[in-house]
């Protein structure tokens, strides 16, 4: 009886009446999948006319890299959110060519891996390239073009209402405004403070009174929708909103004002239809991205060592022979969630014994630093035995450099965001050294233009985001700000 019922009411769950339909349910439209089969029949299709008239046959060859087309375009398109767009045609092509680009990539990689490239004939891959593109771009476009034509001139505006009074609601209006994609048309604001209009400043749309007279306002003025655009806090203002809307025909949509906390690689999933509103998480928290970036880490960490190991032998040599002490100077820093690892580096200073509990940067003309010292801190070839943290998995190529455990407690106390580097694998170079924030932290401001950067890092994470610091950190290795 119970899993007849379920099959009639799948909205119902087992769980104390706790509904299992799914949170993201705004699944792709019908447009949206006739795009997407559309542009993979349509660079098969072309792929091959072009084997066949150029050979007079469809060769084997040409079928199955054609039949391997399917797949990867069906997987990269979907995964990059191609045809998904709705901020308009200019975000949309640029993420279609980046979708083509990365499909045509893998298409030439499987071939180089096979070592079939040669058998391929040049004008057919690269007449396939352009003409495909071209074609992809007329499938984007052209329905999308009809839906614009169709709101502006046949399709019916949707009287919108915002209510909120802070940036998010200005913010929203201005976007819902500015939107030619959308058939929200804004008729005004209901302001969430007490003085209402005289607080709302906004030329994008009029403020129509307070929330008291919300109801009053969409009747007067036959509103069909309505964004809540209020913060967390104000759930209980949003719950009374919703109980008496929720009678009404309209829409009602729920912006929740989350930026105004210090968010962390936020996101949002579900888990079995229950939304989740991840405010503050690593990166590293998803298995894929772990492994993905700790092979990347080793595999370029192995090969620079094996490049860079006659350099690190003569550096070694020339610490052991000009001052006495061990080659490499170890230090206890943070690590990953805080915990303590042993980093690696090229002895750079005269063995000297610090106060207890203090640990004292280095500053321009140290006189604890050797001459030989001077040459690899300036150059950063001091960091070079930080590749054995790297292949133990302690330390990343990329991420925040990792600082001595006094600072770390010094800092934390003075900037907030301080201790949420340590969500991330520390790492050789990061996103703020390549920015210029090297060398000693004489200011207070100096560490936190550090954060700064450290945290837009771990917020914008990408593996292509750890090849362009890798890229750049090169340059910027021969720092004046570095001794």
């Amino acid at each position: 009886m119970a899993l007849r019922v379920l099959k009639q009411f799948p909205q119902l769950g087992p769980a104390g009446g706790i509904p299992v339909k799914r949170l993201f349910h705004y699944h792709d439209t019908l447009v949206m999948r006739a795009q997407l089969y559309l542009s993979i029949g349509f660079a098969v299709t072309v792929l091959l006319g072009l084997a066949y008239w150029r050979n007079g046959e469809l060769g084997q060859l040409y079928r199955q890299l054609a039949i391997l087309c399917v797949p990867i375009l069906w997987i990269t398109y979907k995964a990059l959110g191609v045809f998904r767009v709705s901020r308009g045609g200019r975000f949309g092509v640029a993420k279609l060519t980046k979708g083509w680009a990365v499909a045509a990539a893998l298409v030439l990689l499987a071939g180089f891996v096979t070592k079939t490239t040669e058998d391929f004939s040049r004008v057919v891959i690269s007449s396939w390239l352009i003409i495909g593109y071209v074609g992809q771009l007329v499938i984007f476009l052209g329905p999308l073009l009809l839906i614009q034509k169709y709101n502006l001139r046949i399709g019916e505006p949707i009287p919108t209402l915002v209510v909120g009074s802070n940036g998010l609601a200005r913010h929203l209006v201005t976007s819902l405004t500015n939107n030619i994609w959308l058939p929200d048309k804004v008729v005004g604001v209901v302001n969430t403070d007490e003085n209402g209009k005289d607080l709302w400043n906004s030329s994008s749309a009029p403020c129509l009174g307070k929330v008291d007279d919300i109801v009053s306002v969409i009747a007067n003025y036959s509103i069909r929708r309505v964004y809540i655009a209020l913060p967390l806090r104000s759930s209980a203002m949003i719950e009374g909103i919703y109980e008496q809307l929720s009678h009404k025909n309209i829409d009602i949509i729920w912006v929740p004002d989350i930026f105004s906390l210090n968010l962390l690689n936020h996101s949002v999933r579900e888990i079995a239809g229950l939304p989740l509103l991840s405010l503050s998480e690593s990166p590293m928290s998803r298995e894929g991205k772990v492994f993905v970036k700790a092979v990347i880490d080793r595999s370029v960490a192995i090969i620079v060592l094996v490049l860079l190991s006659p350099l690190m032998a003569a550096i070694a040599a020339a610490i052991k022979y000009t001052s006495p002490g061990p080659v490499f100077f170890k230090q206890q820093r943070h690590g990953w969630d805080g915990r303590v690892i042993e980093v690696w580096k090229f002895r750079s200073m005269y063995v000297h014994q610090e106060d207890e509990g203090k640990v004292t940067q280095a500053s321009r003309g140290d006189a604890r630093v050797t001459p030989i010292g001077r040459f690899i801190r300036r150059s950063s070839i001091d960091e070079l035995p930080q590749l054995f943290n790297v292949l133990n998995g302690t330390m990343s190529l990329v991420g925040p450099r990792p600082h001595a455990l006094r600072h770390d407690q010094y800092y934390s106390e003075r900037i907030k965001s301080y201790i949420n580097r340590h969500r991330i694998k520390p790492g050789m170079t990061g996103l703020a050294q390549v920015n210029g924030c090297r060398g000693e932290t004489e200011h207070l401001e100096d560490m936190e233009q550090r954060v700064r950067f450290d945290i837009e890092y771990i917020n914008n994470w990408t593996i292509l985001l750890d090849l362009q610091i890798l890229l750049m950190t090169p340059f910027c290795l021969f720092s004046k700000d570095v001794y």
